[in-house]
């Protein structure tokens, strides 16, 4: 029976040769191709078959037997045949012809078997097929007529045969014969293994050996060059290596025994496909190829996808626009056609271009016609423009360049194509810098003068840009003359237009002087400044200098009371007294404004004048040439009076009211007149009334420069001042607040009028509030209570004008006759029983002003308080509001009429006996007794005893209570905190102690003076013992430092010091000592001490190698590699390497089935029992053998026989003399047991075991042939004589022997010693015999004796060792694991109990844990209720119980525990493992013994 393979197609991928082995009917299917997979829309691959058929020519093999001639070759010793491959094989006439191509067919033509053979015994052979292109490889199988191979190694060759790579290792044990090469299962689809379950010595015959691609391993990318290099394959080559063999060419190398020892190879298929990438579904034969055989699998490809090539390796001509690539199943990768518009019938793949694209496209044309250029042709060349009406790919699309050469550059250079986003547009020429245009034939903007000469084509325009409008061109193109702004003049719009300043980008270019028209002196500017008037500044001239202002339009005011009051008599008034009424007489009284009075108008008060008087204004100081307006403003006393006007003209006018008669009366409510002319005013009513006259004279504001014109401004200055009613505005009562505008303007009229600001230095004084005045109508700024203009006078109702201004009167209303009070003295006029400035207080001895009454002190003061009557100076000891009690001290009832008075307290002594600890006493009349109100430290009802907190001895003269010095650290109210007398603390809080409770108690530290004793938190594993007691540790008082045990640092003692580590042993930390430099610092784990180490480096220190390694870190680290299946861990050891191996596995990476085990790894199976038998009996072999080798090399070392010598010799001669004596006596039993020990004693080599053995049936059938001679003779004398002659030959010949004993039976040889001791006639020497050296000479190869047999039988048994060696080395293995089975029976009995033990350790320490764990919890609870608990240790207490970090966390302990649980209960039958265990020890050790017996 024989392999087929069935292909079954997974994917159109390099892959796709999974293959499916199925037993079927004897195939001749393995000639057949499998049908080819067409090309349609993805990849595609040509038919798969055996590579072999139809190139017997290109299969070799280094070794065929029979080439040279006949050879024989021998299944075993009885059948033998005959091998001669001269001629090649025929079925009838040279059946017996084995050469390689045999392997093609597995079956001749009459269906017999054919096979290739190798010569016998060699060893290294191989079988080599060269292919005469590229193939696609799917699997190799070989069935073997003999054992398969011990070890072989399959190649690959993609190079045709230059370079070689393997594609696998076979033995039958890899660690051994390829030791590099790993042994494990296939990971990776390219990974290179050794495999062991094609080379076992079983079959015999028809073993098989195939190699293909595992399906099961997963392949990132199928198409990758690495896979394409794994199954692409020009030659292929099987090299054996290592032949099978039963051992005996171990031991004898003779020929005949090499005869059934060779290679021989049924078939051999090696099936694969024509190598075509996925481009072909068919093949064709390669060029020079004339072989057609049947199922041949032809190596050329009918490539498809625009593909070319013998393997369809690269795309055709022209079709380079993506890069070539292996076709895929769902992507045929087509080679693209290039894109070259038509203007190119070539071109090449660019990688860069094709990333640059994105993978889009890749292909670059090459030589462009029709002018055009470019990766695709795709643009224009240089001088050449895309005509914008034709297509690219038409062959006139690329026109010439039209540049102006005046303004173009780089010889008319123009844009190729249009690219708005590069910025350039087909034709475009390239222009100077200053020039435009597709041709370069116009100026840009701001340049004129187009020209050759110019390197920049144009002259800049130059133009300001300040003084240019924005619309159009800056300048003319041609004359360079710049276009202005409207305000804007020159050449280059440079300069402003008359009465305009200010060149700028402001739509206008330039703007107004606008001076203003009062404040300047005229509307031009000097670098934007106008010519001001005096005492005004700002660019417009319109803002006063500081300490100046502007005068309002009434600021030419005159008051009534400064005018010149006349009678009515007197005859300078336009209009008699006596006219009017009679012979009333009036006068003129100047009255002064009250307090609290809404002040209309200046002055400081009003001017009453009564009928018929008349007042007189004097008017000296006109500023400016022009008409005014005369307003007279006056207040009446009564609304209902009449007014009579006397004037020099008509056109007077009262409230707009015009009158027409020179003398009239008329009805008037307003409060002013105006008047074109100076008169004398006669006011007339029925009843009397008083006016406050102000005379105010007002500009004719349309007479002044800036009003008077007709132009634009004037007339708005005139409308603005009727608009915003500026003249108005000084006409009403109370005066408005002018608008911003009417400012403007007056204070214009003002410069104009004033010529300039006014201003005065009045305001410097102390009636003023600041030296500046108001910049529009000079009002000084006043301090307080001071009025005027200039800030002169008191306010009415104020008094004392000095620096801090004028104080207010304040007279009381109901003390005071008036409001008024001194000017100076600020005196209010008092009345009847009133006094004091302000008239507010009652005489001496009386209060409550207005109602003013006499003080009620009890007869104990004369005087009290003037509001609350209060009594000033009680005598007699009293006290009180009216000196109605008695003082501290004293006690009685001084009320006016008790008949009592106030007597000193006896608390125990009176006040001034100097023992008086009382502040005060009372009666209490219920017990008839004075009680004591004790001071401070004093109790008890006389204070004769000392109160709690206190000490002393208060009931004696002198005695004090004084406060028990416990620093604030008792309870002041428990009358037991200290003692009475000593003031000895008792009763300390705050965890305080010590006589005064100055420090803090055992157990505590801080501050006991601030009440700041906290408990000491030191961590009992950090601390030194002997401070810690019942969980309570003793630290420094003062700072709360613990005492840590050496290494361990921190206020608690709970961190082990900087490079150390171990915290919690008994004797502190230990130094980390990490290794430098091959740690990243000299820190560790302050719980493992594991250092942090640098990569590459590993054990705790970083002197080791890293995890998963073993080896010197200093020489080289290599990586343990223990397999996972065979070793208890992943970690060897870290010196030799050695893998901690399972019982059944072995081998320094414990990936070999253990001595004692059988089978492939890691399927190992226990040897039979009756090995442990036969390992014991070649171990005790090995060890003799061991033995003879080494007495043979002392032998060849020394050149002496152990045993042998010339004194050894003279014995035996001298026993040769005792056996003639004996021979002569007729002792026949003592001759026989003398010859029996010369003979043992001429034994060369006495521990060699067969020489033994030969030795032993000599002497017993000598010793039975003297037997039956001893008792012939004694049945006949006459035979005796017989023998006795026969023995005596025989003792000749025997002493003959040994003379030359060492000579040729021990040496070979049988030459005599000359004088020199050498030996001349004996080649081999012999006793006394040596070399030119000096050196004794005895036997050798090619001589007899024994030292040469010795030297052959070494040679023999170096061949032996080294077979028993191995087999040696397995029984040795076995003995171990059986012993290694006693202990390992004991350590898992050992190991249940710690189980066991372990188990009830963990819990007893999670029960301990849990107590302490309780205790802590209460103790913190104590603390927290303890009296005295300060919030700053409590959170202190707190910050430590959170910093406690457990161990594990809670899961972890949950897993923990349900570990333990589950391990105990697998130990619920404990004492059945033990029993059991115990019978197989039993049984073991008894194995062992009958082991050792069979030796």
């Amino acid at each position: 029976m024989s392999w087929y393979i069935l292909r079954v197609r997974l994917h159109a991928s390099p892959l796709h040769v999974l293959s499916v082995f199925s037993k079927v009917l004897p195939v001749v299917a393995q000639e057949l191709p499998s049908a080819p997979h067409g090309c349609m829309e993805g990849s595609c691959y040509p038919a798969t078959g055996n590579l072999l058929i139809g190139r017997a020519i290109n299969l070799t093999a280094t070794s065929t037997c029979g080439l040279e001639g006949p050879e024989q070759y021998c299944i075993d010793l009885n059948k033998c045949f005959k091998c001669d491959s001269q001629k090649p094989y025929d079925a009838y006439h040279h059946d017996n012809s084995h050469r390689v191509e045999n392997v093609i067919y597995q079956r001749d033509g009459r269906g017999e078997l054919t096979w290739w053979q190798s010569v016998n015994g060699e060893e290294n052979v191989s079988i080599r097929l060269n292919l005469e292109a590229e193939f696609h490889f799917t699997h190799l199988i070989m069935k073997f007529k003999t054992f398969r191979p011990a070890a072989m190694i399959i190649e690959r060759s993609s190079d045709f045969g230059h370079t070689w790579k393997p594609y696998r290792y076979f033995a039958y044990n890899c660690t051994k014969t390829f030791r590099r090469i790993p042994a494990h299962l296939l990971r990776f689809i390219d990974e290179v293994i050794c495999e062991e379950r094609y080379s076992d010595i079983e079959p015999s015959t028809e073993g098989e050996v195939s190699v293909l691609l595992d399906p099961a391993i997963h392949v990132k990318d199928p198409y990758s060059l690495d896979i394409q290099d794994l199954l692409r394959i020009t030659n292929l080559r099987i090299n054996f290596t290592k032949l099978h063999t039963l051992g005996d060419n171990l031991l004898d190398r003779r020929p005949d025994v090499l005869q059934k020892y060779y290679y021989a190879l049924y078939e051999l298929v090696v099936r694969g496909s024509c190598f075509c990438y996925g481009h072909a579904s068919e093949c064709t034969p390669v060029p020079g190829v004339t072989s057609r055989d049947p199922g041949m699998i032809h190596g050329r490809c009918v490539c498809k996808h625009n593909t070319v090539g013998l393997n369809c390796e690269r795309c055709r001509d022209f079709y380079h626009d993506a890069p070539w690539r292996p076709a895929e199943t769902d992507n045929a990768h087509t080679c693209r056609e290039c894109n070259c518009n038509g203007h190119s019938n070539q071109c090449h793949f660019d990688m860069a271009v094709y990333l640059a694209t994105g993978n889009i496209s890749g292909g670059v044309c090459d030589n462009c016609l029709h002018n055009t250029m470019g990766r695709k042709c795709e643009t224009c060349k240089h001088f050449y423009y895309q005509d914008p009406t034709k297509d690219i790919r038409d062959p006139a699309a690329c026109i010439p360049c039209d540049c102006d050469p005046v303004g173009s550059v780089e010889g008319g250079v123009c844009d190729s194509y249009t690219d708005l986003d590069l910025g350039m547009i087909g034709g475009q020429c390239r222009c100077k810098q200053n020039v435009k245009g597709q041709r370069c034939d116009y100026c840009k903007e701001g340049h004129y003068g187009l020209s050759l000469d110019n390197p920049l084509g144009c002259h800049p325009c130059n133009c300001d840009p300040r003084g240019i409008t924005m619309i159009g061109a800056p300048c003319d193109q041609i004359s360079g003359d710049c276009s202005c702004k409207r305000y804007v003049t020159g050449r280059y719009c440079n300069q402003c237009l008359p009465e305009h300043w200010g060149l700028s980008n402001d739509l206008a270019g330039c703007r107004p002087c606008d001076c203003d028209f009062g404040g300047a002196t005229n509307n031009k500017m000097d670098n934007g400044q106008c010519d001001c008037r005096p005492h005004l500044i700002g660019r417009q001239c319109s803002e006063v200098q500081p300490a100046f202002f502007c005068a309002s339009l009434d600021y030419n005011k005159y008051e009534a009371e400064e005018a010149i009051g006349r009678s009515p008599d007197d005859p300078t008034l336009p209009v008699s007294n006596a006219q009017l009424h009679g012979d009333h007489i009036s006068k003129i009284h100047l009255i002064l404004r009250q307090p609290g009075q809404m002040v209309t108008w200046t002055g400081p008060g009003f001017a009453r004048v009564k009928d018929g008087a008349g007042l007189e204004f004097t008017i000296s100081n006109i500023p400016y040439a022009m008409e005014y307006d005369i307003m007279i403003r006056y207040e009446p006393e009564n609304f209902h009076f009449w007014v009579n006007y006397a004037f020099l003209k008509q056109g007077s006018m009262c409230c707009n009211f015009l009158t027409t008669a020179k003398t009239s009366t008329a009805p008037c409510w307003c409060n002013y007149i105006i008047v074109e002319t100076f008169v004398d005013l006669i006011m007339t009513n029925a009843y009397s009334f008083s006016l406050s006259p102000q005379l105010v004279l007002i500009p004719k504001y349309d007479e002044l420069p800036g009003f008077q014109g007709d132009d634009v401004q004037d007339e708005r200055r005139r409308q603005e001042m009727e608009l915003y009613m500026c003249l108005d505005s000084f006409m009403t009562l109370p005066m408005p607040a002018l608008a911003e505008l009417c400012t403007t303007l007056i204070c214009s009229i003002s410069a104009i009028m004033y010529n300039g600001a006014l201003g005065e230095s009045h305001c410097g004084e102390v009636k003023a509030e600041d030296s500046t005045t108001m910049s529009f109508g000079g009002q000084c700024h006043c301090k307080p209570n001071v009025i005027g203009r200039k800030c002169d006078q008191c306010a009415p109702g104020t008094y004392g004008f000095g620096p801090y201004g004028c104080t207010v009167c304040d007279c009381h209303s109901q003390g005071s006759v008036g409001h008024q009070c001194d000017p100076v003295t600020g005196q209010c006029p008092c009345r009847h029983g009133a006094t004091g400035r302000q008239c507010s207080g009652c005489q001496p001895g009386q209060w409550g002003f207005p109602n003013c009454r006499q003080c009620q002190c009890n007869g104990h003061a004369e005087s009290c308080d003037p509001e609350t009557g209060a009594c000033y100076e009680c005598r007699d000891y009293t006290a009180g509001q009216l000196c109605e009690r008695c003082v501290n001290g004293f006690y009685g009832n001084p009320i006016l009429g008790s008949g009592e008075h106030c007597r000193p307290c006896p608390c125990p002594g009176h006040p001034d006996s100097g023992h008086s600890n009382g502040a005060s006493c009372h009666t209490d009349y219920a017990s008839n007794q004075i009680l004591c109100q004790c001071g401070n430290g004093y109790a008890g009802p006389r204070c004769n005893r000392c109160a709690p907190g206190y000490y002393g001895v208060p009931e004696q003269p002198g005695g004090m209570c004084r406060p028990c010095q416990c620093n604030r650290n008792i309870d002041p109210q428990d009358p037991e905190s200290c003692d009475p007398q000593t003031g000895q603390c008792l009763r300390c809080l705050y965890n305080t102690d010590g006589h005064s409770c100055s420090e803090c108690k055992p157990g505590y530290y801080g501050n006991a003076l601030a009440q700041d004793c906290r408990r000491c938190t030191c961590v009992t594993a950090g601390t030194i013992d002997g401070y810690c007691t019942d969980g309570v540790c003793h630290c420094d008082k003062r700072t709360g430092q613990c005492p840590c045990k050496p290494n361990i640092i921190g206020h608690n003692c709970d961190n082990c010091a900087p490079n150390h580590w171990n915290f919690g042993s008994d004797a502190g930390c230990e130094p980390c000592e990490c290794a430098q430099p091959n740690s990243l610092s000299t820190h560790c784990n302050r719980f493992s001490g594991q250092c942090h180490c640098q990569p590459g480096f590993g054990g705790r220190q970083c002197t080791e190698c890293e995890a998963f390694h073993w080896g010197d870190p200093r020489v080289r680290c290599e990586e343990c590699n223990c397999h996972p299946l065979g070793s208890e861990m992943a970690q060897c050891d870290r010196v030799t390497g050695a893998c901690v191996c399972k019982k059944e596995a072995s081998g320094s990476r414990c990936e070999e089935c253990a001595r004692g085990f059988t089978g492939i790894f890691p399927k190992c199976i226990p040897c039979h029992p009756c090995f442990q038998l036969w390992d014991d009996a070649v171990c005790q072999i090995n060890r003799d053998l061991t033995h003879i080798k080494d007495v043979i090399a002392m032998i060849l070392e020394k050149g002496v026989v152990p045993g042998v010598s010339d004194s050894r010799i003279r014995q035996l001669e001298k026993k040769l003399a005792q056996i003639h004596d004996l021979i002569r006596n007729g002792d026949r039993e003592g001759i026989y047991n003398l010859i029996s020990q010369a003979i043992d004693d001429l034994s060369p080599v006495e521990q060699s075991e067969d020489t033994r053995k030969r030795t032993e049936a000599l002497l017993k059938g000598r010793k039975d042939s003297f037997m039956r001679t001893v008792t012939a003779n004694k049945k006949s004398l006459s035979e005796l004589e017989e023998k006795t002659r026969e023995i005596d030959r025989k003792l000749t010949n025997l002493n003959n022997r040994v003379e030359t004993s060492g000579k040729s039976l021990v040496c070979g040889g049988h030459g005599n010693a000359s004088a020199n001791s050498s030996c001349p006639d004996s080649p081999c020497g012999g006793a006394g015999c040596r070399d030119s050296d000096g050196v004794l000479k005895c036997g050798g190869k090619g001589c007899k004796g024994t030292v040469g047999a010795s030297l052959k039988a070494l040679d023999n048994a170096e061949d032996v060792h080294k077979n028993l060696t191995a087999t040696s080395e397995e029984l040795q293995t076995i003995a171990k694991k059986l012993r290694d089975i006693a202990t390992l029976t004991q350590t898992v009995k050992t190991q249940a109990k710690d189980t066991l033990d372990k188990a009830q350790g963990k819990k007893e320490l999670f029960e301990n844990s849990n107590k302490m764990l309780k205790d802590f919890i209460q103790k913190i609870r104590d603390f927290l209720n303890e009296e005295g608990a300060d919030p700053e240790s409590i959170k202190k207490v707190a910050q430590q119980v959170l910093a406690i970090s457990l161990p594990v966390n809670r899961t972890v302990i949950l897993n923990i525990i349900e570990q333990i649980k589950a391990n105990i209960a697998n130990l619920t039958n404990v004492e059945g493992v033990f029993k059991h265990t115990s019978e197989q020890l039993a049984k073991i050790k008894d194995l062992l013994k009958r082991a050792q017996d069979a030796k």
